[in-house]
Protein backbone atom coordinates (compact mmCIF):
# COMPACT_ATOMS: atom_id res chain seq x y z
CA UNK A 1 0.00 0.00 0.00
CA UNK A 2 1.27 2.77 -1.35
CA UNK A 3 1.93 5.94 1.12
CA UNK A 4 -0.85 8.86 2.14
CA UNK A 5 2.06 11.33 1.02
CA UNK A 6 2.19 9.96 -2.39
CA UNK A 7 -1.43 10.14 -3.52
CA UNK A 8 -1.92 13.83 -2.78
CA UNK A 9 1.25 14.54 -4.66
CA UNK A 10 0.29 12.72 -7.79
CA UNK A 11 -3.63 14.72 -7.56
CA UNK A 12 -1.39 18.27 -7.09
CA UNK A 13 0.80 17.43 -9.71
CA UNK A 14 -1.88 16.22 -12.22
CA UNK A 15 -4.10 19.35 -11.59
CA UNK A 16 -0.73 22.08 -12.18
CA UNK A 17 0.05 19.83 -15.88
CA UNK A 18 -3.70 20.48 -16.56
CA UNK A 19 -3.19 24.65 -15.86
CA UNK A 20 0.22 24.59 -17.70
CA UNK A 21 -1.67 22.90 -20.81
CA UNK A 22 -5.07 25.56 -20.70
CA UNK A 23 -2.53 28.39 -19.83
CA UNK A 24 -0.32 26.82 -22.83
CA UNK A 25 -3.62 26.49 -25.11
CA UNK A 26 -4.71 30.32 -24.52
CA UNK A 27 -1.70 31.81 -25.43
CA UNK A 28 -1.48 29.62 -28.73
CA UNK A 29 -4.79 30.82 -29.76
CA UNK A 30 -3.69 34.51 -29.12
CA UNK A 31 -1.16 33.93 -31.63
CA UNK A 32 -2.73 33.12 -33.96
CA UNK A 33 -5.59 35.40 -33.41
CA UNK A 34 -2.58 38.36 -33.81
CA UNK A 35 -1.38 36.48 -36.71
CA UNK A 36 -4.67 36.49 -39.10
CA UNK A 37 -5.43 40.19 -37.69
CA UNK A 38 -1.71 41.27 -38.92
CA UNK A 39 -2.22 39.36 -42.36
CA UNK A 40 -5.75 40.39 -43.02
CA UNK A 41 -5.95 44.22 -41.96
CA UNK A 42 -6.53 46.71 -44.96
CA UNK A 43 -6.59 50.70 -43.76
CA UNK A 44 -9.42 52.26 -44.80
CA UNK A 45 -8.45 53.95 -48.12
CA UNK A 46 -10.98 57.08 -47.36
CA UNK A 47 -8.59 58.01 -44.04
CA UNK A 48 -6.39 60.88 -45.43
CA UNK A 49 -3.51 61.70 -43.07
CA UNK A 50 -3.25 65.50 -43.35
CA UNK A 51 0.19 67.14 -42.64
CA UNK A 52 -0.59 69.83 -39.54
CA UNK A 53 2.26 71.70 -40.10
CA UNK A 54 1.27 75.68 -41.69
CA UNK A 55 3.34 76.91 -44.69
CA UNK A 56 6.08 79.44 -43.33
CA UNK A 57 5.19 82.95 -44.00
CA UNK A 58 7.34 84.69 -46.16
CA UNK A 59 7.70 89.04 -45.59
CA UNK A 60 7.89 90.83 -48.65
CA UNK A 61 10.40 93.36 -48.69
CA UNK A 62 11.23 96.06 -51.38
CA UNK A 63 14.12 95.12 -53.88
CA UNK A 64 17.32 95.93 -53.31
CA UNK A 65 17.99 98.52 -56.27
CA UNK A 66 21.67 98.78 -56.22
CA UNK A 67 22.02 95.04 -55.70
CA UNK A 68 19.64 94.29 -58.49
CA UNK A 69 21.20 97.09 -60.98
CA UNK A 70 23.42 94.25 -62.94
CA UNK A 71 20.22 91.97 -63.31
CA UNK A 72 18.06 95.28 -64.25
CA UNK A 73 16.33 95.40 -68.02
CA UNK A 74 18.38 98.52 -70.28
CA UNK A 75 15.15 100.18 -69.89
CA UNK A 76 14.40 99.81 -66.63
CA UNK A 77 18.24 100.35 -65.72
CA UNK A 78 17.79 103.27 -67.82
CA UNK A 79 14.46 105.15 -65.96
CA UNK A 80 17.20 104.22 -62.81
CA UNK A 81 19.55 106.92 -64.30
CA UNK A 82 17.12 109.44 -65.17
CA UNK A 83 15.45 109.58 -61.56
CA UNK A 84 18.74 109.34 -59.65
CA UNK A 85 20.56 111.42 -61.81
CA UNK A 86 18.28 113.35 -62.68
CA UNK A 87 20.32 116.99 -63.37
CA UNK A 88 22.84 115.12 -65.74
CA UNK A 89 20.32 113.52 -67.72
CA UNK A 90 17.02 115.15 -67.87
CA UNK A 91 18.56 118.87 -66.18
CA UNK A 92 20.65 121.46 -66.17
CA UNK A 93 24.21 119.62 -66.51
CA UNK A 94 22.76 117.35 -69.41
CA UNK A 95 25.36 117.76 -72.06
CA UNK A 96 22.87 118.68 -74.77
CA UNK A 97 20.35 121.39 -74.39
CA UNK A 98 17.16 120.12 -76.07
CA UNK A 99 17.44 117.33 -73.14
CA UNK A 100 17.02 119.66 -70.45
CA UNK A 101 13.64 119.48 -69.11
CA UNK A 102 13.94 119.56 -65.69
CA UNK A 103 14.50 123.43 -64.08
CA UNK A 104 16.30 123.18 -61.07
CA UNK A 105 18.96 120.28 -59.80
CA UNK A 106 16.86 117.83 -57.74
CA UNK A 107 17.11 114.39 -58.75
CA UNK A 108 13.97 112.67 -58.32
CA UNK A 109 14.85 110.55 -55.08
CA UNK A 110 15.69 113.57 -52.61
CA UNK A 111 11.83 113.35 -52.18
CA UNK A 112 11.00 109.88 -53.36
CA UNK A 113 13.82 107.93 -50.81
CA UNK A 114 15.37 104.64 -51.25
CA UNK A 115 14.90 104.99 -55.31
CA UNK A 116 11.11 105.56 -54.55
CA UNK A 117 11.37 102.51 -52.61
CA UNK A 118 10.78 104.12 -49.25
CA UNK A 119 7.23 103.64 -47.73
CA UNK A 120 6.48 106.90 -46.95
CA UNK A 121 8.02 108.80 -49.01
CA UNK A 122 5.48 108.68 -51.71
CA UNK A 123 6.92 105.38 -52.69
CA UNK A 124 6.68 104.17 -56.54
CA UNK A 125 6.19 100.97 -55.60
CA UNK A 126 2.31 100.03 -56.40
CA UNK A 127 1.88 103.62 -57.82
CA UNK A 128 1.62 101.84 -61.97
CA UNK A 129 -1.56 100.32 -60.52
CA UNK A 130 -2.96 103.27 -59.18
CA UNK A 131 -3.07 105.12 -62.32
CA UNK A 132 -5.42 106.30 -64.17
CA UNK A 133 -7.26 108.14 -61.30
CA UNK A 134 -8.76 111.44 -61.14
CA UNK A 135 -6.81 114.53 -60.12
CA UNK A 136 -8.56 117.81 -58.79
CA UNK A 137 -5.72 120.07 -60.40
CA UNK A 138 -6.80 119.02 -63.80
CA UNK A 139 -10.15 118.20 -62.96
CA UNK A 140 -10.02 114.94 -65.09
CA UNK A 141 -8.46 111.25 -65.60
CA UNK A 142 -5.02 111.69 -65.36
CA UNK A 143 -2.26 108.92 -66.67
CA UNK A 144 0.92 107.90 -64.96
CA UNK A 145 2.90 109.93 -67.30
CA UNK A 146 0.30 113.04 -66.45
CA UNK A 147 1.70 112.12 -62.74
CA UNK A 148 5.00 112.64 -63.70
CA UNK A 149 4.68 115.53 -66.04
CA UNK A 150 3.01 117.56 -62.64
CA UNK A 151 5.97 116.78 -61.00
CA UNK A 152 8.93 117.67 -63.78
CA UNK A 153 6.55 121.28 -63.88
CA UNK A 154 6.36 121.99 -60.29
CA UNK A 155 8.25 119.63 -58.12
CA UNK A 156 11.48 120.07 -60.70
CA UNK A 157 10.52 123.42 -62.12
CA UNK A 158 10.72 122.63 -65.17
CA UNK A 159 8.77 120.87 -68.02
CA UNK A 160 7.10 118.59 -69.68
CA UNK A 161 8.52 115.20 -70.98
CA UNK A 162 7.02 113.76 -74.53
CA UNK A 163 4.65 111.30 -73.17
CA UNK A 164 5.43 108.88 -75.81
CA UNK A 165 9.48 109.36 -75.73
CA UNK A 166 12.21 106.62 -74.52
CA UNK A 167 12.71 108.79 -71.08
CA UNK A 168 8.79 108.84 -70.32
CA UNK A 169 8.91 104.85 -70.85
CA UNK A 170 11.97 104.16 -69.24
CA UNK A 171 10.73 105.74 -66.50
CA UNK A 172 7.78 104.31 -66.19
CA UNK A 173 8.91 101.09 -66.59
CA UNK A 174 11.51 101.51 -63.50
CA UNK A 175 7.93 102.15 -61.25
CA UNK A 176 7.02 99.25 -62.48
CA UNK A 177 9.72 96.97 -62.13
CA UNK A 178 9.60 98.35 -58.68
CA UNK A 179 6.61 97.38 -57.75
CA UNK A 180 6.85 93.65 -59.07
CA UNK A 181 4.95 91.05 -56.28
CA UNK A 182 4.02 93.35 -54.20
CA UNK A 183 0.96 91.82 -51.87
CA UNK A 184 -2.24 93.29 -51.72
CA UNK A 185 -2.00 93.82 -47.94
CA UNK A 186 0.98 96.05 -48.32
CA UNK A 187 -0.40 98.33 -51.25
CA UNK A 188 -1.61 101.11 -48.45
CA UNK A 189 1.51 100.92 -46.46
CA UNK A 190 3.70 102.04 -49.73
CA UNK A 191 1.28 104.59 -51.37
CA UNK A 192 1.63 108.67 -50.65
CA UNK A 193 1.99 110.25 -47.58
CA UNK A 194 0.53 108.94 -43.92
CA UNK A 195 -1.82 111.05 -42.83
CA UNK A 196 -1.37 113.89 -39.65
CA UNK A 197 -3.55 115.01 -37.07
CA UNK A 198 -3.98 118.94 -38.52
CA UNK A 199 -3.30 120.92 -35.40
CA UNK A 200 -6.23 123.47 -34.05
CA UNK A 201 -3.64 126.22 -34.59
CA UNK A 202 -1.66 128.17 -37.60
CA UNK A 203 1.91 126.91 -38.03
CA UNK A 204 3.88 129.10 -35.84
CA UNK A 205 6.77 130.29 -37.75
CA UNK A 206 9.17 130.40 -34.46
CA UNK A 207 8.40 127.20 -33.58
CA UNK A 208 9.34 126.34 -37.01
CA UNK A 209 12.21 127.88 -37.18
CA UNK A 210 14.16 126.47 -33.74
CA UNK A 211 13.42 123.04 -34.95
CA UNK A 212 15.12 123.75 -38.37
CA UNK A 213 18.16 124.69 -36.46
CA UNK A 214 17.86 121.52 -34.15
CA UNK A 215 16.92 118.69 -36.86
CA UNK A 216 17.70 120.06 -40.80
CA UNK A 217 20.06 122.70 -40.68
CA UNK A 218 22.98 120.11 -40.55
CA UNK A 219 21.94 118.57 -43.85
CA UNK A 220 20.00 121.24 -45.28
CA UNK A 221 22.51 124.40 -44.07
CA UNK A 222 21.35 127.02 -42.29
CA UNK A 223 20.44 129.02 -45.21
CA UNK A 224 18.23 126.31 -46.42
CA UNK A 225 20.03 126.02 -49.85
CA UNK A 226 21.58 122.30 -49.43
CA UNK A 227 24.39 120.61 -49.70
CA UNK A 228 25.98 119.37 -53.41
CA UNK A 229 27.16 116.21 -54.73
CA UNK A 230 30.62 116.03 -54.92
CA UNK A 231 30.40 115.23 -58.33
CA UNK A 232 28.11 118.69 -59.00
CA UNK A 233 26.97 117.34 -62.37
CA UNK A 234 24.51 114.39 -59.99
CA UNK A 235 22.91 117.22 -57.75
CA UNK A 236 22.71 117.18 -54.11
CA UNK A 237 23.03 115.13 -51.62
CA UNK A 238 20.34 117.23 -49.04
CA UNK A 239 18.29 118.94 -51.71
CA UNK A 240 17.14 122.77 -51.15
CA UNK A 241 14.66 123.36 -49.12
CA UNK A 242 13.77 126.98 -50.48
CA UNK A 243 15.57 129.46 -53.38
CA UNK A 244 16.12 129.46 -56.92
CA UNK A 245 16.80 125.95 -57.11
CA UNK A 246 14.11 124.57 -55.08
CA UNK A 247 10.80 123.14 -56.17
CA UNK A 248 8.14 125.74 -56.95
CA UNK A 249 5.60 127.17 -55.32
CA UNK A 250 3.12 125.11 -57.59
CA UNK A 251 4.44 121.78 -56.10
CA UNK A 252 2.30 119.79 -53.71
CA UNK A 253 5.52 120.01 -51.17
CA UNK A 254 4.52 124.07 -50.73
CA UNK A 255 1.31 123.05 -49.21
CA UNK A 256 2.18 123.15 -45.27
CA UNK A 257 0.00 119.79 -44.47
CA UNK A 258 1.41 118.02 -47.28
CA UNK A 259 4.74 119.26 -46.45
CA UNK A 260 4.07 118.11 -42.95
CA UNK A 261 3.25 114.82 -43.88
CA UNK A 262 6.15 114.08 -45.61
CA UNK A 263 8.38 116.06 -42.74
CA UNK A 264 6.61 113.67 -39.99
CA UNK A 265 7.74 109.74 -41.90
CA UNK A 266 11.02 110.86 -43.33
CA UNK A 267 13.25 113.52 -41.46
CA UNK A 268 15.66 113.86 -39.78
CA UNK A 269 16.66 112.11 -42.67
CA UNK A 270 18.07 108.19 -41.86
CA UNK A 271 16.80 108.73 -38.13
CA UNK A 272 12.65 108.59 -38.83
CA UNK A 273 10.58 106.23 -40.73
CA UNK A 274 6.47 106.70 -41.63
CA UNK A 275 5.84 104.10 -38.43
CA UNK A 276 8.58 105.86 -36.35
CA UNK A 277 9.20 108.67 -36.65
CA UNK A 278 10.92 111.35 -34.60
CA UNK A 279 8.87 114.49 -34.90
CA UNK A 280 5.76 115.20 -33.08
CA UNK A 281 2.36 115.80 -35.90
CA UNK A 282 2.77 119.49 -34.70
CA UNK A 283 6.37 119.98 -34.77
CA UNK A 284 6.17 118.76 -38.05
CA UNK A 285 3.44 121.24 -39.21
CA UNK A 286 5.51 124.14 -37.63
CA UNK A 287 8.57 122.81 -39.65
CA UNK A 288 6.69 122.78 -43.06
CA UNK A 289 5.45 126.18 -42.45
CA UNK A 290 8.63 128.06 -41.91
CA UNK A 291 10.37 125.91 -44.56
CA UNK A 292 7.52 127.26 -46.83
CA UNK A 293 7.80 130.64 -45.77
CA UNK A 294 10.91 131.29 -47.81
CA UNK A 295 10.85 132.43 -51.37
CA UNK A 296 10.86 130.23 -54.08
CA UNK A 297 10.64 129.68 -58.28
CA UNK A 298 7.20 130.95 -59.06
CA UNK A 299 4.95 128.84 -61.51
CA UNK A 300 3.03 130.90 -64.12
CA UNK A 301 -0.38 129.96 -64.63
CA UNK A 302 -1.43 128.27 -61.25
CA UNK A 303 -4.56 130.06 -61.21
CA UNK A 304 -5.59 127.81 -63.62
CA UNK A 305 -5.63 124.42 -61.56
CA UNK A 306 -8.33 123.36 -59.60
CA UNK A 307 -11.18 124.18 -62.30
CA UNK A 308 -13.31 123.23 -59.76
CA UNK A 309 -12.12 125.36 -57.04
CA UNK A 310 -14.06 123.47 -54.61
CA UNK A 311 -11.45 120.55 -54.70
CA UNK A 312 -8.46 122.61 -53.98
CA UNK A 313 -6.89 121.66 -51.19
CA UNK A 314 -7.38 123.95 -48.11
CA UNK A 315 -3.35 124.71 -47.46
CA UNK A 316 -2.87 125.29 -51.16
CA UNK A 317 -1.00 128.60 -50.78
CA UNK A 318 -2.78 130.71 -54.13
CA UNK A 319 -6.37 131.86 -55.16
CA UNK A 320 -8.61 131.67 -56.08
CA UNK A 321 -10.04 130.06 -53.76
CA UNK A 322 -14.08 128.79 -53.52
CA UNK A 323 -14.10 130.34 -50.16
CA UNK A 324 -13.70 134.17 -48.48
CA UNK A 325 -10.48 132.95 -46.20
CA UNK A 326 -7.67 135.07 -46.51
CA UNK A 327 -4.27 133.65 -48.23
CA UNK A 328 -2.14 133.85 -45.20
CA UNK A 329 -4.76 131.62 -43.55
CA UNK A 330 -4.61 129.07 -46.43
CA UNK A 331 -1.07 129.57 -46.37
CA UNK A 332 -0.14 128.57 -42.31
CA UNK A 333 -3.55 127.83 -40.96
CA UNK A 334 -5.58 127.29 -38.77
CA UNK A 335 -6.77 124.97 -41.41
CA UNK A 336 -9.90 123.14 -38.98
CA UNK A 337 -12.07 126.18 -39.71
CA UNK A 338 -11.72 126.18 -43.23
CA UNK A 339 -12.35 122.24 -43.61
CA UNK A 340 -15.45 122.45 -41.51
CA UNK A 341 -16.62 125.57 -44.04
CA UNK A 342 -16.02 122.75 -46.68
CA UNK A 343 -17.76 120.28 -45.34
CA UNK A 344 -20.90 122.56 -43.80
CA UNK A 345 -21.20 124.51 -47.11
CA UNK A 346 -20.32 121.84 -50.16
CA UNK A 347 -20.74 118.45 -48.08
CA UNK A 348 -16.78 117.38 -49.38
CA UNK A 349 -14.78 116.29 -46.65
CA UNK A 350 -11.34 117.49 -46.92
CA UNK A 351 -8.06 116.13 -45.41
CA UNK A 352 -5.13 118.61 -46.39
Amino acid sequence: MKPLWSFYFMEDLKSLIRRLYYLFLTVFLLIIVVFITLFTYRPCSSIVIKDSREPIATSWVPKNVLLELGSMNSQVKHGYLLISETPSQIGPEAEEVNMRYSGNNFACTNCHLKAGSQAGSASWIGVIERFPQFGGRSNKIGTIEDRINGCMERSMNGKKLPQDSELMQAIVAYMDWLGEGLPEDKKNEYAGYPKIKIPGTAADLDKGKLLYAKECALCHGQNGLGVKMTDVTKGYQYPPLWGPDSYNNGAGMNRVITAAEFIKSNMPFGQATWDNPKLTDEQAFHLAGYINSFDRPSKNGTEQDYPDKKLKPVSTPYGPWADDFTAVQHKYGPFLPIIDFYKKQYDITKSK
